[in-house]
């Protein structure tokens, strides 16, 4: 049986942006190339728009745009067998042979205070937006910021705006305050690259009483290989990553639950677990404790199901 998977979160825009002459077809460099994505059976991969902290504000929206070129001139025209998932129904129509790549938003720092500029990110495609990264901004306080704030009212006016257009709000990276404001107001909330604080204790992981939120209102929390995030132990192994699937599973969370690598975002990897074209690894330790229709779910199904809510 062919596993194919749904990855919900990569950085490799970033990595083409900050090297252009790149090659995203076979740069090894790159940990999600084409190459790499099809021996590793994804079907569907979100490349996020990021904008590094140190990019100075009146840049940052030009940034923003020179990844989406990149995303259009580079990725999407990488390989014939790459797609544009442009709007969610396009997900349901992808050829077994093809890679449907979507486009997401790491934080709104981009944006200031303008959200005409959200709504052309919109128009070209994006589907997931992320309200930070770990510092604050217009809209709230990531992880990072002591502050520790919650939504300000632009950002409830942001999340509203995800809400209308169904586009997904992305809580990793939130403050506490933020991540339980978003669930007051979001219709489609995920969590795109988070694990399990109680296995990790990591600012970035989510409590217990987080992810339950996450189940009650039918979002998805994809699991990350930031090794980091995944032990506290000097290498992280994928028996490591699946205690933080039998933690979520144990919390109700087993129609939830995937995978956002976070690969082409991390320096340090989980071993075996490297790139994408050896999540083969991944799929071989998962049929080992679960059935597999779990499997299934884990690795696509769970996410099809929240997108078949939305359209």
């Amino acid at each position: 049986m062919r596993i194919r998977i749904i990855d919900t979160h990569c950085d490799a825009l970033l990595k083409l942006w900050e090297r252009p002459e790149r090659n995203y077809l076979t740069d090894v460099d790159i940990d999600a190339n084409v190459e790499r994505l099809k021996a590793g059976n994804v079907h569907v991969q979100l490349y996020a728009i990021f904008v590094e902290p140190f990019i100075k504000q009146d840049q940052k929206f030009q940034v923003v745009m020179e990844q989406i070129e990149i995303f259009y001139e580079k990725v999407l025209k990488s390989s014939s067998s790459i797609r544009h998932i442009k709007e969610w129904s396009d997900l349901f129509s992808l050829k077994e042979d093809e890679i449907g790549a979507i486009l997401t938003l790491e934080g709104v720092d981009a944006i200031g205070d303008d959200l005409t500029k959200l709504s052309i990110l919109y128009q070209l495609g994006v589907l997931s937006v992320g309200l930070t990264w770990n510092q604050a901004n217009l809209c709230a306080d990531g992880v990072g910021e002591p502050r520790g704030a919650g939504l300000s009212t632009l950002g409830k006016e942001l999340v509203c705006l995800n809400n209308a257009n169904k586009v997904l709000t992305d809580v990793s990276h939130l403050s506490i305050n933020g991540f339980w404001d978003v669930m007051d107001l979001a219709k489609y909330p995920v969590a795109s690259h988070s694990n399990a604080r109680y296995i990790c204790d990591h600012p970035r992981n989510l409590y217990d009483e987080q992810i339950q939120a996450l189940v009650h209102k039918q979002g998805y929390i994809g699991l990350v290989f930031c090794p980091e995030f995944v032990t506290s132990n000097e290498h992280a192994t994928i028996k490591d990553l699946l205690l933080h699937v039998d933690h979520m599973c144990s919390l109700g969370a087993e129609n939830y639950i995937g995978f956002g690598s976070d690969f082409d975002g991390i320096s340090n990897k989980v071993i075996e677990l490297e790139h994408s074209g050896v999540y083969g690894n991944l799929i071989e330790e998962l049929i080992k404790h679960y059935s597999a229709s779990q499997v299934q779910k884990f690795v696509r199904g769970n996410f099809e199901q929240l997108i078949t809510r939305i359209v």
